[in-house]
């Protein structure tokens, strides 16, 4: 990875990590937990799922990247670098696989969000120190293919932006609580 891509992945890691941070700051566990009606995620479901989602995707990428590299099988990555923003933008809604999906269980929202935190510290390490080609190592996606490390990495960022929007929507909706109840 050559310098240049090494800043822009660490900037979008970190301000995807800050965006969601900020997006759950001050708010109760009653708005926390409010869900837009059934089967809808609530804002802690989303930070569930995307703390998951990190650390799961966190040990395929630091497994794949300790292989040996594979540069010839760039060709066979069929997505480009702009599926980021496609993953942001939520245009298309897609339901994840059960095993990724939020439990409900925390019974702390501030540990719940710490181990999202945690994770992304450990992505943004990675993404800092490795001496590895993230570009010549790779990882089948369950919906885009086979993608290299890198795309994955930038992927996290942009899977923790789509989910910020989804707790946007959520947060919009007119019968979220507005009431300050007790706080997280």
């Amino acid at each position: 990875m050559n310098p240049s891509e090494r800043d822009v992945l660490i900037h979008h890691l970190e301000n995807s990590r800050d965006l969601v941070s900020m997006t759950v700051q001050g708010l109760t566990l009653d708005q926390l937990r409010f869900s837009p009606g059934e089967g809808r995620w609530s804002i802690a479901d989303c930070v569930e799922h995307i703390g998951l989602i990190e650390n799961r995707a966190l040990l395929g990428i630091q497994a794949a990247l300790q292989s040996a590299p594979q540069p010839e099988r760039r060709s066979e990555v069929s997505k480009t670098d702009s599926i980021f923003n496609a993953v942001s933008a939520r245009q298309q809604r897609v339901q994840g696989p059960p095993h990724v999906a939020p439990k409900g269980q925390w019974t702390d929202f501030a540990a719940l969000l710490a181990d999202f935190e945690a994770a992304r510290e450990r992505t943004i390490r990675l993404a800092s120190e490795t001496d590895a080609d993230p570009r010549c190592h790779f990882m089948p996606h369950p919906l885009f293919g086979l993608l290299d490390c890198y795309q994955w990495l930038m992927l996290l960022g942009s899977h923790s932006e789509r989910h910020v929007r989804q707790m946007e929507e959520v947060k919009a909706d007119s019968r979220f609580p507005r009431s300050a109840g007790a706080s997280a």
